[in-house]
């Protein structure tokens, strides 16, 4: 076997190594230890293998090493492959890199006598934290609305369902995976308390997965409040208040750094025995706060709704998106109960992970507090010729006219109910007739910072949709 290594090349965060060699007939049924360099502060190793002489039945068989241990064996079901610090491609181990000398195993099962296999590794080394994905392509093309979950436990924390012979047991992951699909939902965050152990879990089921985006999550518990922190895999310190993370602005730098998306959790919720730490009291730059579950559960309104803690910092000037979670512990719960009540729907440019967080940060998104398949709310202003949608702003001039378009689906008999910071903007609520209304409501601005939006309550005063601002600046 004969094998050289080409030089570097450096794309982004990244740097890339390319392994070149060719095995002939005296290889056969011999391994070889083909040697690479992982430099310190690698975040992810990724192999890319392939070989020629497959139509005369050569087989070349992968495998890896780090410097210290067998970090897995793939044979010949793999051509490519990633080992992070918290998951791994099946068949091998997540963990520290460390640095050193890496070790690419190639075993040879087979290679005729007279036959030749050149084979090119491309190892990528990335030094960033930012993780893109599970999938590694959008799972539908195209613009859309897009429904989710983006608070669900499993075996992982203390989430819970029935064995086979009815026993209550930590769930696993893939009952939430299928109760989410059962729902029709297009992702789902698995957001367990504090750890990173079910990443390896989602790794692994994405692929079966393949209509589902599955967003790694954590639900960062502390005594002072609950935070989910979604699309980031790196390791993250959460003991606020401890040295690891002495204020929430310690945790808001690690989760900024790898580009994951931090959301208050159920702020409404009181924080005592019965429930320790629930309620959010951690001294806050609110100016930092992405997003904020408004709606927990089956809790979208009442006193124990979150929707009163958000409108008072969209009145204090700030631009924060509110989301939904079913807070679910029991995948086996239909209804109510169930994963996707409530639904979390965005209007991203595609169905991956990177779209939805976009989408999210962008407040491109409505809250469907009953998880229905198909209601919809899609609201727009416009005014001197520019539209914005929800989560956007538009910018006015004192006296300018502003005509909000809105369209709601699936809500007959409900009514739509505009809500803002300044009284003179909400018209009566508007009676909705029809299984696809839309309206439009008309008024003028005072050239001030203001905010307005839009919900739709059903016919017992029951919020329904619940929508994100549109802000007036």
């Amino acid at each position: 076997m004969v094998a050289s290594l080409l030089l570097p090349t450096c794309a982004f965060a990244a740097e890339t190594l390319t392994l070149t060699g060719v095995m002939t007939g005296a290889d056969h049924q011999t391994y070889r230890e083909v040697p690479f360099r992982v430099p310190a502060g690698t975040t992810a190793v990724t192999v890319q293998f392939s070989y020629t002489g497959k139509d005369e039945r050569s087989v070349i068989d992968l495998g890896l090493r780090d410097p210290q241990r067998l970090r897995g064996w793939s044979g010949g079901n793999k051509s490519r492959f990633t080992l992070t610090e918290t998951w791994a491609t099946p068949s091998y181990l997540p963990g520290p890199l460390p640095a050193g000398e890496w070790k690419l195993i190639l075993g040879v099962p087979n290679l005729r006598k007279d036959a030749r296999a050149e084979y090119t590794a491309t190892i990528t080394l990335d030094d960033s934290p930012v993780f893109h994905g599970f999938a590694e392509a959008p799972l539908k093309a195209g613009p859309g609305w897009y429904r989710g979950d983006l608070h669900v436990h499993t075996q992982h924390s203390d989430g819970g369902c029935p064995s086979q012979t009815g026993r209550r047991v930590p769930c696993p992951t893939f009952r939430t995976l299928d109760a989410a699909v059962a729902r029709g939902l297009d992702f789902v965050a698995v957001t367990d308390h504090n750890t990173p152990s079910h990443f390896q879990d989602l790794a692994e089921l994405q692929g079966a997965y393949d209509a589902l985006v599955v967003i790694p999550g954590r639900e960062i518990t502390t005594f002072q409040g609950h935070a989910n922190v979604l699309g980031m895999t790196a390791p993250l310190d959460f003991q606020l208040g401890g040295p690891r993370a002495p204020d929430v602005a310690a945790i808001l730098n690690q989760v900024d750094k790898a580009g994951g998306l931090f959301s208050i959790n159920h702020p409404g919720l009181p924080s005592g025995e019965a429930c320790m730490g629930c309620g959010w009291t951690a001294k806050t730059d609110d100016a930092r706060v992405p997003a904020i579950e408004v709606v927990n559960g089956v809790g979208a309104t009442g006193p124990l709704s979150g929707i009163p803690f958000w409108e008072k910092r969209l009145s204090a000037g700030h631009r924060v998106t509110a989301v939904g979670g079913s807070d679910n512990h029991d995948a086996s719960l239909a209804g109510l109960r169930g994963v996707g009540t409530p639904a979390t729907v965005v209007r991203a440019d595609n169905l991956s992970q990177d779209a939805i967080l976009a989408a999210i940060r962008a407040g491109h998104v409505f809250v469907d507090t009953q998880g229905t398949r198909d209601r919809l709310l899609d609201v727009t202003a416009r005014a001197g010729g520019v539209t914005a949608g929800m989560g956007d702003v538009l910018a006015l001039e004192k006296g300018a006219l502003v005509r909000l378009h809105i369209k709601v689906k699936g809500a007959a008999g409900g009514q739509i109910v505009v809500r803002s910071d300044e009284p003179k903007f909400v018209p009566p609520p508007i009676p909705i007739d029809s299984a696809d209304l839309t309206t439009d409501v008309a008024f003028g601005v005072d050239g001030k910072r203001h905010w307005v939006r839009v919900d739709v309550l059903g016919p017992d005063g029951a919020l329904w949709l619940l929508g994100n601002p549109i802000y007036l600046r």
